[in-house]
């Protein structure tokens, strides 16, 4: 490789780990959006304009009527003055120029890398995969907002788990292929065997409790029972009967959202638990450090979930507890890595 293709190459690993921070960021932003009520302060999606934000009164007049006309306002905000719906605006508008800044800056040099035609076509196909997917995103997150613009207070929780899965599979993805190229492989993620599926049903299993997590933000189900280890005075929400069966999947119940997504935090960690006895019992060295950096992550996420739920969703725990998850992700996916073939 003459020095110029490796140029290239180091500035294709540079561009795709400063795609992987500016997603992480965003991911940290738009929890804050939602933990902040912000994610309805813009009530059109504006994908060519509303580039710069209101530069005068009038501007702001504007938009804060088009506020006043959505059953946010009406309902929950009545009494709101200009100056607090500038605070809620802010942060919506920041989501979507870090959007913006985010496809652009993944398009542009994407298309410098095809014509240079330097790069292996396995990333690239990757590549096309992840802007793709970020496209798929921007359409997802209108989708969202959409659905709290009538008849609601707040995005469908359906449509904020989605929105944030997609952002958690761009991540993943951007992690996955920075670890092939700086270990020059072209390892497959969906490999399926005796001895990757076990790993695979953990990433599964972690995906699983994102999803019940963006259910709990989403409908503020996190307000309902604020003690731990039990649910008021038991295990189980005494607010939910089950003489119905389906009532089980009764996924708009805050309580019963709220359940799942502590017992799931508890399944993982005895799954982990089987995991390591495993790793262990066949002395798979190369998986020793990054298994105890799971684990580590893991208890930060569990001690941080806590955390926030009894301290009244205390919205700095709320955005650390959501910003371990993404480390949970990277440590579960690195842990696989070095299993995959």
């Amino acid at each position: 490789m003459n020095t110029n293709d490796k140029n290239i190459n180091n500035f294709f690993v540079y561009w795709l780990t400063v795609s992987l921070i500016m997603v992480f960021f965003i991911i940290i932003v738009g929890g804050l959006t939602r933990l902040t009520n912000s994610g309805l302060s813009i009530t059109e999606w504006e994908l060519f304009n509303g580039i710069l934000p209101p530069m005068n009164l009038s501007s702001w007049e504007y938009y804060f009527e088009k506020y006043k006309e959505i059953p946010q306002y009406k309902l929950l905000y009545y009494n709101m003055s200009l100056d607090e719906f500038k605070i809620i605006f802010y942060w919506e508008y920041f989501h979507r120029i870090l959007a913006r800044l985010i496809g652009l800056f993944f398009l542009i040099p994407l298309i410098y890398f095809y014509l240079s035609k330097k790069i292996n076509k396995m990333y690239l196909n990757d590549c096309y995969i992840i802007l793709c997917l970020i496209i798929l995103q921007g359409i997802v997150g209108w989708y969202m907002v959409k659905s709290g613009l009538v008849n609601d207070v707040t995005v469908s929780h359906y449509r904020l788990s989605i929105h944030l899965i997609i952002a958690f599979i761009i991540i993943g993805t951007l992690f996955w292929l920075i670890k092939n190229i700086k270990r020059n492989d072209n390892k497959t993620f969906f490999n399926f065997s005796v001895t990757t599926i076990p790993f695979l049903i953990l990433i599964f299993l972690i995906f699983i409790q994102i999803i019940f997590g963006a259910f709990v933000s989403g409908l503020d189900a996190g307000k309902i029972y604020q003690t731990w280890p039990l649910m008021g005075h038991s295990y189980f929400p005494e607010d939910i009967n089950l003489n119905n069966l389906i009532n089980i999947i009764d996924f708009k119940s805050h309580s019963l959202v709220q359940f799942y997504h502590r017992n799931l935090a508890y399944l993982i960690s005895i799954y982990i638990l089987f995991l390591s006895f495993y790793i262990y019992k066949n002395k798979l060295n190369n998986l020793f450090y990054p298994l105890r950096l799971l684990i580590i992550i893991l208890f930060i996420q569990i001690f941080l979930g806590i955390l926030t739920l009894v301290s009244d969703l205390n919205i700095f725990l709320a955005s650390a507890h959501q910003i371990s998850s993404v480390l949970l992700v990277f440590s579960a996916i690195n842990l696989y890595y070095f299993r995959a073939k």
